[in-house]
């Protein structure tokens, strides 16, 4: 089987809580909190439209990346007006097994001064460094941080 690729992304609301969304996915609010999961579109039967378990490891890894940056950032006092992440997990065969072999993390954080944005970047690598799924998990994961001054294009 060749690669297949898994997006979720991932927006920061307030305080220390996201919104995990998905383009391969529909839900809606209305079933009571649970989430529906399927076996995925690449394999026999999978069901395309629904949660996969590769969906939700991805989610994990950037659902991490960002309550550690939230932890950091407030201990940095680092001001910012928004954090979101588009992560994409890979799906590959190797040696006669499926694993997800890497999640590429693209946050795109938004902070309100441009002498700040050093410290930005300096937060964002520690809580790459410091996320507790992606230190436990095998598959590689890489990380292009976005940083952008509000009120500029």
């Amino acid at each position: 089987m060749e690669a297949h690729f898994f997006e979720v992304d991932l927006t920061w609301s307030k305080e220390r809580k996201g919104v995990i969304s998905s383009p391969d996915v529909h839900f809606t609010a209305t079933d009571g909190g649970k989430i529906e999961v399927a076996t995925p579109p690449p394999f026999p039967k999978g069901m395309p439209g629904i949660w996969s378990p590769e969906h939700l490891f991805t989610a994990a890894v950037s659902s991490c990346l960002m309550t550690t940056f939230l932890a950091i950032a407030e201990n940095f006092k680092l001001e910012f007006e928004s954090f979101s992440c588009v992560a994409k997990g890979k799906l590959e065969q190797v040696e006669g097994k499926y694993l997800m072999t890497e999640v590429a993390l693209v946050p795109e954080l938004t902070i309100l001064k441009e002498e700040d944005r050093d410290k930005a970047l300096k937060v964002l690598t520690k809580a790459e460094a410091a996320c507790l799924i992606s230190n436990s998990v095998k598959a590689k994961i890489s990380m292009e941080a976005i940083i952008r001054i509000a009120g500029s294009l």
